[in-house]
């Protein structure tokens, strides 16, 4: 996300695009001397798991109190939560999780640990996928999802809209993720980055960072293509 726009390492604006800071305040803020920095509160709880979490609740919930309250137009919040267990374990902290994301989350984007080793196995042809490689399926795909938020289009939306628009009943608000292009470093003179080669890749199962979808059914859909383009040639 910082490379998208334009930031460096120190938080100093380094990008050649006015888009780039059009709104960057969505996920940053602008601090002293004209450095940026990310509007996200960070907690670990290694080694102690959910046993720390009684001890660190007021502190965090202070910090994101003071985040919302300095919001211009608060639309939301987002979790990021990385799980080390399969989702049908049967784990008191995994199942607690699930519980609270059922009821008290609007939207959730579901990345499962399995499906992002296929990626890199099968679509990448990475014989030994590091943690990095991981991490970087994982953010290019948030940051396809968020692009809307970050920048300008001819068809805006927001979190209200993708909260509302895709979930027909409120308990089934859970959504996976495909993100295209996805190709081998070998291959990468040999793709085409058309309109229809993009819809393609995006429906392949290959291409799916969660569940494998031919072993269900799609109640609604949401694409969004990033790029120059107009909305005729996706239409």
């Amino acid at each position: 996300m910082c490379a998208e726009h334009g930031i460096d390492a120190s938080g100093n604006y380094v990008g050649d695009s006015n888009l780039q800071i059009e709104r960057v305040n969505v996920y940053y803020n602008e601090a002293s001397g004209g450095r940026f920095v990310p509007r996200a509160v960070l907690m670990d709880l290694e080694p102690g798991h959910y046993t720390e979490g009684a001890e660190l609740i007021d502190s965090v919930l202070d910090v994101v109190r003071k985040e919302a309250e300095n919001s211009d137009c608060l639309q939301g919040s987002k979790f990021v939560i990385r799980w080390e267990e399969e989702l049908d374990l049967k784990w008191e902290p995994c199942s607690s999780q699930r519980s609270e994301k059922i009821e008290n989350a609007d939207d959730c984007m579901v990345l499962d640990n399995e499906a992002l080793y296929d990626i890199c196995f099968r679509t990448l042809k990475l014989t030994n996928p590091s943690f990095a490689d991981l991490n970087h399926l994982i953010s290019t795909t948030m940051c396809g999802v968020t692009c809307c938020l970050r920048f300008p289009g001819q068809l805006n939306s927001d979190l209200r809209k993708l909260a509302v628009n895709p979930i027909p009943f409120p308990r089934l608000h859970f959504f996976m993720v495909g993100f295209a292009p996805l190709t081998s470093r070998g291959s990468q003179q040999y793709r085409a980055l058309t309109i229809p080669e993009l819809t393609q890749q995006m429906w392949d199962s290959k291409n799916m960072c969660a569940a494998d979808p031919r072993h269900g059914r799609y109640l609604t859909a949401s694409v969004m293509f990033r790029g120059k383009m107009s909305t005729k040639e996706y239409e």
